[in-house]
């Protein structure tokens, strides 16, 4: 999407996948536009796709335009844990960049952490694969090797106020956006690795988890990403729960009647325009 620096090293036939199945491409990385639908739409055959990262996958591109007060107010950081100072307000976030992640890894209460997006397993050889991680599917979530064991014990938010997808107009795309009726922030249901290079070097990485459609969903996209309602959150994030039944209970869609959707204008097509005016409504 013409990523501005946000994403290196994608050659211009790369494979994407949600966490196993994948599908060719034919476009360079750079000078992407627009997504190009679906897994269904494109099974079985190469599709021309103008963006690396979402011939299908769903959630590919979100905001998280609040300021560091308002976000340590919502999700209550342990005593003395500060947001990361590199943190600031983002409009138009996609894959491979560095986002902000609520974790509780010892189970000692809320922690932010800055991850990159794109879950890198810690058995992977090569990190270019958290590339074609940036979502997980509710569905196959236990049997995926690249998220069985994060989904087991190392479960965070990835912290949005909204998140954007392409409804299909005849042969237009037109961008949405797509957020809780309140405004406030909420926590993408997500999971997290960390990768260690050869030479020792760590890098943290997540992916966000995505559902079947609500009804505001629908007439957008097939799929969506997880919100966790508020008081799930503290179950999704304890280290010590592994009743992974009663957490994939959790993978619901988030009720429609609590969101709303709206168009935003081209600007949200390439990912270097992270500036206010990306949330701004067209009708």
């Amino acid at each position: 999407m013409g990523f501005a620096g946000a994403v290196t090293g994608v050659p211009a036939n790369v494979r994407i996948a949600d966490g196993g199945r994948a599908i060719a491409t034919g476009a360079p990385a750079a000078g992407c536009v627009e997504p190009a639908g679906d897994w269904d739409s494109v099974r079985g055959r190469f599709w021309p796709v103008h963006c690396w990262y979402n011939a299908y996958v769903m959630c590919g591109r979100y905001s998280l335009a609040i300021g560091y007060d308002a976000i340590n107010d919502r999700f209550e950081f342990r005593g003395g844990v500060q947001l990361p100072m590199r943190y600031r307000p983002r409009y138009n976030i996609a894959p491979t960049q560095e986002v902000l992640t609520v974790v509780n890894p010892k189970g000692e209460g809320n922690e932010p952490r800055m991850m990159k997006w794109g879950l890198i397993p810690s058995w992977a050889k090569d990190p270019s694969i958290g590339n074609r991680m940036i979502n997980a599917r509710a569905e196959t979530i236990t049997e995926r090797p690249a998220f069985r064991q994060a989904f087991q014990r190392r479960r965070c938010l990835v912290v949005a106020d909204g998140f954007y997808e392409w409804r299909k107009e005849g042969k237009h795309k037109v961008p949405m956006r797509i957020m809780l009726k309140t405004g406030e922030p909420f926590g993408f249901a997500g999971l997290w690795e960390t990768w260690k290079s050869p030479e020792g070097v760590a890098i943290e990485s997540c992916t966000i988890v995505t559902t079947t459609p609500n009804a505001v969903m629908e007439p957008i996209h097939n799929r969506m990403p997880v919100i966790l309602p508020r008081e799930a959150e503290a179950v999704w994030l304890d280290p010590a729960n592994g009743d992974t039944a009663a957490l994939r209970e959790l993978l619901a869609p988030c009720p429609a009647e609590e969101m709303e959707a709206y168009e935003v204008s081209l600007l949200v097509n390439a990912p270097k325009n992270d500036l206010p005016d990306v949330l701004a409504r067209v009708r």
